[in-house]
């Protein structure tokens, strides 16, 4: 068995790789880890996204829960920043997310959050991963009245829609928005939210059946987006992800706007009114030249870190920045919220639209994107590291390196939640990038089989 914990909680298979017994030792060792220094009897919440296996799991976590003696309060289908916020607003011990976000109906995934709704440190989820590398045989199990009860709750997303509401103060009317929900997590906050504000929704992927989740839809297909704004002549398209952590958007003439773009519209709106501390954006390795380019333009620092939300949240932990995410979508709006958040970003977006009186198109061109290819090896997840060592390998990506030297990058890069190695070059031809980052990519995948 490799490390459990990836770059975002543990992933596998559901029912494969991650098991009932899994979930369960999980459960206990989470509970258990994150609640010892309690002096009274913790509550750890626990949502859901929309997928078969996320019932079955949760009910094995729930087991685990309640089997160290804490309260298990289920939340149902539930997005992740709402679990992030509530664990907060309601004085919980921790929350557990059971969710893939942007992978197929297949995988599931569990992640905490601790009861400031940080995603756990290295430290916190090697302690967990020890306890359960051991069957958990170190955890003194309680008896009789000490066992945790099971709270069934099914309002607490309408606490979550309030929220977001309140962190922006302008009125949506006017806009006509499509939303695609990825037939997940938000399917009932993003419509009901964006209404309240004033906006007229049209909805599509928004009929959950525990098997179409991310199913060419959401923020990692965005045809059907696209098709619908133009078609219905929306003002904007927005695009969540299964968890709803991620929101991607399309300007009035069908064009994406990713995540880099979205940064950089909410990061020249809030340095004009003051709002944006240190007039900082957090990205990471990831973001397109373009976005680094625009920043230099515009007086906008730009701080890179590795990918992965946590090392972004961490940046700006550590240095008091108030906006920083990935080009995926992932943003997070510290001031508001610990993690990456769909709905608040679609919100903070739709604010500059609505106060700048400007399309969405007109906002997005602050910054050109520059053409960028990423295409994904696939390896066995315990091979995912092991191009840094076959010479073959590496003697190609030096190659290729000196190719683009100057007029671009290279980056690859193992995922941190699937088995893959991530190739992405940046540069000027998009055909010669293909090209290049094809031939790169069917290499790792022959040596490393």
């Amino acid at each position: 068995m490799g490390n459990l914990f990836g770059t975002d909680g543990v992933r596998g298979i559901a029912n494969k790789e991650l098991t009932v017994e899994l979930a369960y030792l999980l459960g206990q060792a989470g509970a258990y880890v994150l609640t010892k220094e309690n002096k009274h009897k913790p509550t750890i919440l626990i949502g859901r996204d929309t997928r078969l296996s996320g019932e079955m799991l949760s009910s094995a976590m729930i087991a685990g829960i309640c089997s160290v003696g804490a309260d298990a309060m289920s939340m149902g289908v539930m997005p992740t920043p709402a679990v992030s916020y509530l664990t907060r607003e309601y004085g919980a011990d921790a929350g557990v997310v059971i969710s893939a976000s942007h992978n197929p109906v297949e995988y599931n995934g569990i992640k905490f959050f601790n009861r400031d709704g940080y995603k756990l440190s290295d430290s916190i989820e090697e302690e967990i991963e020890a306890l359960v590398r051991n069957g958990n045989r170190d955890i003194e199990l309680p008896l009789g009245v000490d066992i945790g009860r099971h709270i069934q709750r099914n309002e607490c997303i309408y606490d979550y829609i309030r929220f977001t509401k309140r962190q922006i103060k302008t009125s949506l009317e006017g806009l006509r928005i499509v939303i695609d929900c990825a037939n997940g997590a938000s399917y009932v906050s993003a419509p009901e939210a964006l209404r309240q504000m004033g906006a007229e929704v049209i909805i599509i992927h928004n009929e959950p059946d525990g098997t179409n989740i991310n199913k060419q839809c959401g923020s990692t297909h965005m045809d059907d987006l696209q098709s619908y704004v133009k078609q219905v002549q929306a003002d904007v398209g927005l695009a969540f992800d299964g968890d709803a952590d991620r929101c991607l958007a399309v300007d009035e003439k069908g064009n994406v706007v990713d995540g880099d773009q979205i940064m950089a519209i909410c990061g020249l709106y809030m340095k004009e009114k003051g709002t944006l501390r240190k007039s900082t954006v957090v990205a990471t390795v990831m973001s397109n030249l373009g976005f680094f380019i625009m920043g230099k333009n515009h007086g906008l620092a730009i701080k890179q870190t590795a990918v992965g939300d946590r090392y972004v949240l961490e940046e700006m932990i550590n240095n008091d920045y108030n906006l920083g995410g990935e080009q995926s979508g992932h943003i997070i709006f510290l001031d508001e919220n610990t993690t990456g958040d769909g709905l608040l970003t679609a919100l903070h977006l739709l604010e500059v639209v609505k106060e700048t009186g400007k399309t969405l198109s007109e906002l997005a061109s602050c910054m050109e994107v520059l053409p960028q290819v990423l295409i994904n090896a696939k390896v066995s997840n315990v091979n995912k590291y092991a191009y840094k060592e076959n010479e073959e390998i590496q003697a190609a990506i030096a190659l290729v390196e000196d190719k683009f030297k100057g007029d671009g990058r290279v980056l690859i890069r193992p995922s941190g939640t699937e088995p893959l190695v991530r190739v992405m070059i940046e540069g000027k031809d998009k055909m010669i990038l293909e090209k290049e980052a094809r031939q790169l990519a069917d290499l790792i995948e022959l040596r490393l089989k």
